[in-house]
């Protein structure tokens, strides 16, 4: 039996472990894991573009573990009563090719995207950051909050969307955790004074949220809702100016920030600032911005991590076991087969 966790279960882990501690386990495990960047077979995710979004495979593996996520990006789901987002993914031992655990991971990704902004920003924002602008305040926003608050040390998030009962809900969802919520009636106030700017918006287009005048000298941009070819949300001005550093270089040129740039335009992948092979923020006044768009190293450490905090429990009868294993037919038509005799 494969290990199964659905949403259910990955709500009663959440709520049993917290999501700081989640968190916390997730960003050590990224932080290990970008540290051994060369051992994986990495590769682009490979996408399906339709009029209304994406479906997107992500696959990755290192000598021990293969892994892949199924992935949507449909904007308008909203209208429908269903999620911009949703995900399952699974985790394979390389050695034998069976699969271990499926699982939700609409949650998950959510959890892995937040920590990995927080372990970019322990590199690239100022030591003293202590207020985070989030424009967007969808499905991302609380987890976002809490990895910064966690691996930074925020103490005050501002919040803007043009959605105001979605700026309510984040605002419910994050008192009580020890931060200052400011809901701004702009972008314009949210972003001014703050140390980082997260955007973290939805639509499958060329949008604008930040423009020039509005970024200053030594901010921080994490912008992580520009995730497919055609889909961002900086003024392309804001990204000439920045030290640029994104996770995948090959896939953040076509889906990210980036794709904005010409082809000469410099960016730097995580891994080499986690290793000290280049630098992150160098300046105090300098524009810093992790372009992220998601990547499946990213998935595959999460998945472990989920692994071990979830241990055992419900399986799903996936993969056929036969007694011998070269006679699948029998397993099927046999008098007294396995399937039988289970039931």
């Amino acid at each position: 039996m494969i290990r199964y966790v659905g949403s259910r279960e990955m709500a009663d882990l959440l709520r049993r472990e917290g999501p700081e501690a989640i968190l916390r386990r997730l960003i050590a495990s990224l932080r290990a894991d970008f540290l051994r960047w060369p051992e994986f077979d990495l590769a682009p995710r490979l996408a399906s573009h339709s009029a209304g979004g994406v479906i997107e495979l992500m696959p990755i593996a290192d000598a021990a573990f293969y892994s892949f996520k199924f992935v949507n990006g449909h904007p308008g789901n909203t209208r429908l009563g269903k999620q911009t987002v949703v995900a399952f993914g699974v985790l394979a031992d390389v050695a034998t090719g069976y699969p271990l655990l499926i699982c939700e991971m609409s949650v998950l990704t959510a959890l892995r995207t937040a920590a990995t902004s927080a372990l970019a920003a322990c590199h690239l924002a100022r030591p003293e950051s202590r207020s985070m602008a989030l424009i967007g305040t969808g499905a991302q926003a609380e987890f976002q909050a809490l990895a910064f608050r966690l691996a930074l040390g925020i103490d005050e998030i501002r919040l803007f969307d043009l959605d105001p009962a979605a700026m309510a809900k984040a605002r419910t969802h994050l008192e009580g955790h020890g931060l200052k919520i400011v809901c701004a009636k702009s972008v314009d106030e949210a972003v001014a004074g703050a140390d980082i700017v997260t955007t973290a918006t939805a639509d499958k287009t060329r949008a604008t949220i930040l423009t020039p005048d509005l970024v200053e000298p030594g901010q921080h941009l994490n912008a992580i809702g520009g995730d497919c070819p055609g889909k961002t949300e900086l003024h392309p001005d804001i990204v000439a100016r920045a030290r640029t550093i994104v996770e995948y270089e090959p896939q953040s040129r076509i889906e990210g920030e980036s794709q904005q740039m010409s082809p000469d335009y410099p960016v730097t992948e995580l891994w080499r600032v986690l290793r000290g092979d280049a630098p992150g923020r160098v300046g105090r006044d300098e524009i810093t911005l992790f372009d992220s768009v998601g990547f499946a190293l990213e998935d595959l450490s999460a998945l472990r991590i989920l692994r071990e905090i979830a241990g055992p429990g419900p399986g799903l009868d996936l993969i056929p076991e036969p007694d011998n294993p070269k006679d699948l037919f029998g397993l099927v038509f046999s008098k007294g087969h396995a399937f039988e005799r289970a039931a």
